[in-house]
């Protein structure tokens, strides 16, 4: 049974996130039930480890065969960083993230300000390894797109280039000017919903992109439903020559979702692995998308397709964001070690009357890096030390409620903090 505590902080995150989801139903959006789909997930997942596939970023990234430098470095060390020269675009996606990013309508207009964007980050990040240009659609105005390629490349001599398409417009007098401007990587999406003649047109841009282009990948969400078209995809892709393909988790942008709704979609409940203002613009993620994706992926083992295959979750979104914001806090704070998984900052910690107990054992451990908070009634210390007091139990037999509480480190311009985000029980 939880002590009081316990109980006070485990219910003042909770309500967080039922303030989250109370207020986003009362704009008409619909939640699925919690955890709906957990069983089959976790048979799925656990086949999936069982064939060998590789289980990244505590399970967020999941891949087999080829994975494009870009998504290693996502949440790598050095980095990898997406920009736009427009957000204009010749498609009119339902679900296209755009819309929910800063100033769209003005950089929809105006163009985005990929110079001052691209100053920025060598300012921040001289060994930025992977580059991407995204759009809108970058091959609206290709010179523009082969303006950034070769700022980027000049700027960051060394970093892996990217670039994201529909494909629809590629010719080869364009492949051959991304190649000669330092492109490394191509990578097409084919949407779910597109007439099978444009899907043909993409398909042909791939092969050609074969010809000039050193890596060429696919890239598209995974929308409930789609699990035939999807498999048609798959054998088109790899008969074409696709070096892999990135299978994203279908997400609600927190715009259009009179189409979302239209379509029957719900979104996963609960939204978030941990609650937090994450910056990401793709927003919500879908019920059910998760779930389709690890099917195909054992799917595409089965037959014996030769493509590379990584499922990259919003949950793998936010833990580039997460570690970019975190490796700037390593040793800051005693108490505090980044999750090699997660990425966010960790303590292990005691409440009430477990408080006692835990500090005499960790002092007989050698800790001394200890934080006693008197308005929670609780004591932090480093995870390190988690071993040093797991099983401790009280004069009467009851076990010690060991957490581990999640934080992340915020820079803004009033100054730098920690702010708690969450607990979890330390297993």
């Amino acid at each position: 049974m939880e002590n009081d505590a316990l109980k006070r902080a485990r219910d003042a995150y909770a309500r967080v996130e039922e303030r989250y989801i109370e207020a986003l139903e009362e704009k008409g959006l619909i939640f699925d039930e919690p955890y709906a789909h957990t069983e089959e997930k976790e048979r799925l997942l656990e086949e999936l480890r069982q064939r060998g596939v590789t289980f990244r970023n505590a399970g967020a990234s999941l891949s087999w065969g080829h994975l494009s430098p870009a998504c290693v470095e996502c949440t790598g060390v050095d980095g990898s960083e997406t920009f736009s020269t427009t957000f204009k675009c010749h498609r009119d996606c339902y679900f296209c993230f755009n819309r929910n990013q800063a100033d769209y309508e003005r950089f929809f207009r105006e163009g985005c300000p990929w110079e001052e964007g691209l100053e920025r980050s060598a300012s921040e990040n001289e060994s930025l390894a992977c580059i991407g240009l995204t759009g809108g659609e970058p091959l609206l105005d290709v010179d523009d797109s082969i303006r950034f390629l070769e700022a980027a490349k000049e700027k960051f001599p060394n970093a892996h280039l990217r670039m994201y398409t529909s494909g629809d417009l590629l010719t080869k007098e364009m492949a051959v000017r991304l190649r000669d401007a330092g492109l490394d990587e191509i990578r097409f999406s084919v949407k779910d919903d597109d007439a099978p003649r444009m899907q043909q047109k993409v398909l042909d841009a791939i092969r050609l992109a074969k010809r000039h282009i050193p890596s060429v990948m696919a890239e598209m969400p995974v929308i409930p439903g789609a699990e035939e078209h999807m498999k048609d995809l798959l054998r088109a892709f790899d008969e074409a020559g696709v070096e892999g393909i990135n299978l994203l988790e279908f997400c609600f942008p927190f715009c259009n979702w009179e189409e979302f709704e239209r379509r029957g979609f719900k979104l996963k409940r609960p939204p978030f692995e941990v609650m937090y203002d994450y910056g990401y613009s793709g927003g919500l993620a879908v019920s059910g998308s998760e779930e389709l994706i690890l099917s195909l992926m054992v799917w595409a083992l089965d037959e014996g397709l030769g493509l590379g295959l990584h499922y990259c979750s919003l949950e793998n979104k936010h833990r580039s964001e997460i570690r970019q914001k975190n490796e700037r806090a390593r040793g800051l704070h005693p108490c505090l070690e980044v999750d090699e998984g997660s990425f966010f900052l960790q303590c292990g910690k005691a409440f009430g009357p477990d408080v006692p107990l835990v500090r005499k054992a960790l002092a007989a451990a050698g800790c001394t890096d200890v934080v006693e908070d008197a308005e929670e009634d609780s004591l932090a210390f480093p995870p390190s030390f988690m071993e040093d007091v797991r099983g401790l139990r009280h004069a009467d037999g009851t076990p010690v409620q060991l957490q581990v509480a999640y934080y992340v480190y915020e820079v803004e311009d009033d100054g730098a903090y920690f702010i708690d985000v969450a607990i979890r029980d330390a297993g």
